[in-house]
Order: structure tokens, then C-alpha cells, then sequence
């Protein structure tokens, strides 16, 4: 009996552990600290006295695999809350140890629809973990599986919740086919290619070159996109700023020699990643507390990072003052800010949206060190900041117009983001290819680490540029967000479908453009890399055609 009155604590303080708000370290910690505890003893128990455990308390395969699942799903929030990588391997290997031994196999001879339920949102939460890291072929695998388990619990009971496992199956099958680009083996297979930071990712600092000591500690990522393919309340422009904002995990490579050990580690390896908050479709109430819960906890000398992925929402009226509330912003959530039970409306023209983060309501958290990235249709809005408090300040904008074709493809997310997560694979994409073949993919990366470098020089040499892109240059993380940007600032300026000056992304502060997005040396650099790709028509091949 004690023995089941451990499980159901373990459950309990799981479930405890999930519901714990994710902002403020100090509030959630202890708690599952004392949760490894429990559950670390747990296992040990239900292993050393499994025999006991079956012949008299009558415990049942499905059972453990409950247990197992409850701890990979504890590593998994642990992940979301500290952004440690090295704690998904671990969810990892707990999810893969119930496949390979079948714990949920007996489950489907029972009569009991919940049961089926449990097994099924294993799968989804394993899939989540496997898309997390990249283990593209397992997904579909899993994916496959799970439309069976799916198939065969709509036929034997009569339930109210199959629209919504197949709604499951189709968000999962449209976010593996959202890259609109596949690097392929001679073969044909297809290549999985990871987008973390990894070493030597990252040109170095010229020696003596004198840049800020600010280190990115904390990032919100918020997805409010309409109709962006989504999974997980994981939209893929999230997914992909998430994994840009990581380094790669130091056990991946080696992690398929663990698949199917469950044995718990209390301590993996520690990595430098800033921790992130992931919030999809957040009310602006929800946006602010974690916003000021993050800027209460940054410790000195570091920066808060802020991506907004939101549909623009736009002035309606013109005023004769432009501040800070006249151009707008980007969209929250209004479905949960309710008065009465009616979503709250403006009364008039002259009230500004309440459901929108204006560029104003990031103000008072300029007190300390900001790097925004805003990807919207009304992203401009946030070029209208004033540094108020001389901190460093740095905003990178999305495009707000893109061409026909380009726009067709924003429902697998967006051309500006996906340049921050993968400039060859946006570069590729931008420029109509659906595949490229592994040698030419390895050649180009290669040639793009050259150019990074001379983006990096153009950046820290230039004797008109603001010193607060300066202060984030120390930073690999923010350093190489910067050098991406140029890049894709540079190679859409030069291609031949972007011809309107809304097309091309903007900062604030703004950027030498001839020291950077337009210099000459880096003008010749994309031309070789179109050369490469065999896609020079679609460039300007002497940049005074363009203008």
C-alpha cells in the first residue's frame, strides 16, 4: 500500500510542479528539487521490489509506464523553465524507454477509454520532445503510431474528442513540413540539420577589439500569429527563435547509445543558454507580468530579450501629437480579457487598442539593457522609441510588405525569423528552391562562416554606427542575431522581387547602411553565394540597377 501511495504523490507533485507560475525562479525551485527527490527514490523502489509489487499489489506494466511518463514530463517543464537542453535528452530517454519496453501495449485490451487517453498524450508530449531536438525521422515514426492509436480509439469507443486528436495528427504532420527547404544525402534521404549554436558558429571578436561585457540572460518569445501552422502552443516562428537562442546540447550526438535507459540524472550537464519564456497568444495582463517578473530577476549586467511573432494592429486615426500609443503595435490575446462576459471594445477613435503592446508599454523596462526583434506587419511601429534612460538599446524589424510569392508561404512562418534561425535555409527558400544536396548545403555553410566574419569586422569597424549594437556584440547569441540580420537586410535588398523600401527589414537605431546592409564587399558576397546556388538571375548583378 505505501508503495501506491508513493505514485500518487509522484503524481501529485508533478501535477503540482506543472502548475507552479513559470516566472520567478525563487517561487517554483525548492519545489521540484523536493519532486526529483521523491521520484528519484521512487523508481529505485519500484525497482529493487517490482517482483512484490506485482504478485501481491497487483501492479500493472501500463502503470509504470504512467510513472515514467510523469517523470520525462517533469524533465520536459524543468527544460521549459530553465532552458537547459541537457534536461530534454533526459525526457528523452524516459519517453523512449516506455516505447522500446511496451509498458502501454496492455492497455489497449482494457475496456477503458481514459486509459487509451493517457497513452495517447504520451505520444503527443514525446513527439514535442523529439521535434525539440530534431529527431525529425522518430517523429514521423511517432506520428505514424499515433494515427493508429488514434484510428483504432475512434472505432472502439464512442467519444466526443476525436475531432481534436485529428486535429493533433494534422498540426504535427503540417509543422514537420513547414521548412520550405530539405538538405538531401546522394541518396535522397533527407538530412536533419540542427540550428543551434554550435562551436565555431560564432565568428570571433577581433583581438583587442572593444565591445559591451553584456551577457543575454533572459528572453521572452511570444507567438501571436494568425493561422501560423502550430503545435504544442508552439507556433513555428517560436520553435525556431527558441532553437536560435540555444547551444547545441553536449549529449545529442551521443544520445541514441541512451535510448531506453531510465536511469535518473539529478544533475546534467549545465549549459549557457539565457532562459526563456515561451507565451502563445498571451493576453497583454499575462505578457506584462512575465515581462516584469523577468526584469525584476535580471541580474546585472545582463539583457532581456524580447521577440514578438504578432499580427500588426494599426492606428485608426490620425493625431496632431505622435506619441508613443499613435502608431500601434502588435496584437495580444483578447479572447481570455473579458468584462461581464464580453470581450472589452474601444468606444471610439480617439481611445487607443487595449488589446495591443504599443511601443510605449515597453518604456519602462528600457531601465536596463533590451534587444527587441519584432516580426509584423506593423513592426515599424517600434522604430518610434525614444531611450529614455541611456541604456543600451537595440530593436530589429521585420519587413511589413513582402512579395506575392514570399506571402503565399507565411502559414509555415516567417521569411524575416527564418534568416535569424537559418540564413541559408531562408536564403535558399527566398530564392525558389525546394532541396538542396548535402556537399553544396556543407559548401555554402562554410562560405556563410567567411561572411559572418566580414559582417562582424564591418560592425565593430565602423566609425558611424551606435554603440549600442556595440554593447550587444559581446554576447555570441546576440552577436550573431546581429550579423544575421545584416545579412538578410543585404541579400533582400539585392534581390529582384524586392523592390519596395517596406520590404527591406529596419532597427532602431538605425544602421550605416553603407558601412553594412548595402556595403559593396558584402554586395559581392551574396552574388557568390547566389553563384553557388545557381540562383544568380534572381540578383542584381551591379547594385545601381536597383535604384
Amino acid at each position: 500500500m505505501c508503495a501506491f501511495l508513493a505514485f500518487s504523490f509522484l503524481f501529485y507533485a508533478v501535477f503540482c510542479c506543472r502548475d507552479l507560475p513559470q516566472y520567478g525562479h525563487k517561487q517554483w525551485q525548492s519545489y521540484f528539487g523536493r519532486t526529483f527527490d521523491v521520484y528519484t527514490k521512487l523508481w529505485k523502489f519500484q525497482q529493487q521490489h517490482r517482483q512484490v509489487l506485482d504478485s501481491r499489489y497487483g501492479l500493472k506494466r501500463w502503470q509504470i509506464g504512467e510513472v515514467a511518463s510523469k517523470i520525462g514530463q517533469l524533465y520536459y517543464h524543468y527544460y521549459l523553465r530553465t532552458s537547459e537542453t541537457s534536461y530534454l535528452n533526459e525526457a528523452f530517454s524516459f519517453y523512449s524507454a516506455i516505447r522500446q519496453r511496451s509498458y502501454y501495449f496492455q492497455v489497449n485490451k482494457e475496456d477503458r477509454p481514459e486509459l487509451v487517453v493517457k497513452k495517447l498524450r504520451y505520444y503527443a508530449r514525446y513527439i514535442v520532445v523529439c521535434l525539440l531536438l530534431n529527431k525529425m525521422d522518430l517523429v514521423k515514426v511517432l506520428v505514424k503510431e499515433l494515427s493508429e492509436e488514434i484510428e483504432d480509439y475512434t472505432q472502439r469507443f464512442n467519444t466526443e474528442d476525436q475531432l481534436e486528436w485529428n486535429l493533433v495528427l494534422q498540426e504535427v504532420a503540417a509543422f514537420i513540413e513547414a521548412d520550405p527547404v530539405v538538405v538531401l544525402n546522394d541518396n535522397n534521404s533527407v538530412v536533419t540539420i540542427s540550428n543551434r549554436l554550435q562551436e565555431g558558429s560564432v565568428p570571433p571578436l577581433e583581438q583587442g577589439m572593444v565591445v559591451g561585457q553584456l551577457i543575454l540572460a533572459d528572453a521572452l518569445i511570444i507567438g501571436n500569429s494568425n493561422n501560423q501552422v502550430k503545435f504544442s502552443e508552439l507556433t513555428i516562428d517560436m520553435f525556431r527563435m527558441l532553437q536560435a537562442l540555444e547551444r547545441e546540447p553536449v549529449n545529442l550526438a551521443t544520445q541514441t547509445s541512451k535510448q531506453g535507459t531510465m536511469e535518473p540524472n539529478e544533475k546534467p550537464a549545465k549549459r549557457e543558454n539565457p532562459h526563456k519564456y515561451l507565451l502563445y497568444k498571451p493576453t497583454f495582463s499575462q505578457l506584462f507580468t512575465f515581462l516584469s517578473a523577468s526584469f525584476k530577476e535580471l541580474p546585472a549586467n545582463s539583457v532581456l530579450l524580447i521577440y514578438l511573432s504578432a499580427t500588426g494592429v494599426f492606428p485608426t486615426g490620425h493625431s496632431d501629437y505622435e506619441g508613443p500609443y499613435d502608431f500601434g503595435g502588435v496584437l495580444t490575446n483578447t479572447n481570455r480579457d473579458v468584462v461581464n462576459g464580453e470581450t472589452v471594445q474601444k468606444r471610439n477613435q480617439a481611445q487607443k487598442e487595449m488589446h495591443c503592446l504599443h511601443p510605449g508599454d515597453l518604456f519602462p523596462f528600457t531601465r536596463k539593457p533590451l534587444f527587441v526583434i519584432v516580426d509584423s506587419s506593423n513592426s515599424t511601429a517600434y522604430k518610434n522609441f525614444t531611450n529614455l534612460f541611456g541604456q543600451p538599446l537595440v530593436c530589429l524589424l521585420s519587413p511589413t510588405v513582402y512579395p506575392k510569392t514570399v506571402q503565399d508561404q507565411s502559414q509555415r512562418g516567417s521569411l524575416f525569423t527564418l534568416f535569424l534561425y537559418s540564413p541559408l535555409l531562408a536564403f535558399s527558400s527566398v530564392c525558389g528552391l525546394n532541396s538542396v544536396q548535402r556537399g553544396l548545403w556543407e559548401r555554402a555553410q562554410e562560405f556563410l562562416r567567411k561572411v559572418y566574419r566580414d559582417i562582424g569586422q564591418m560592425l565593430t569597424r565602423s566609425r558611424t554606427i551606435d554603440q549600442a549594437f556595440l554593447q550587444f556584440f559581446g554576447d555570441e547569441f546576440l552577436r550573431l542575431l546581429l550579423i544575421r540580420f545584416v545579412f538578410c537586410s543585404a541579400a533582400l535588398r539585392l534581390h529582384k522581387l524586392f523592390r519596395e523600401s517596406q520590404s527591406f527589414p529596419e532597427s532602431y537605431p538605425e544602421l550605416p547602411k553603407q558601412d553594412t546592409v548595402e556595403s559593396s564587399l558584402l554586395q559581392k558576397h551574396i552574388l557568390e553565394l547566389a553563384t553557388m546556388l545557381d540562383v544568380q538571375s534572381l540578383f542584381w548583378d551591379d547594385s545601381l540597377e536597383a535604384y
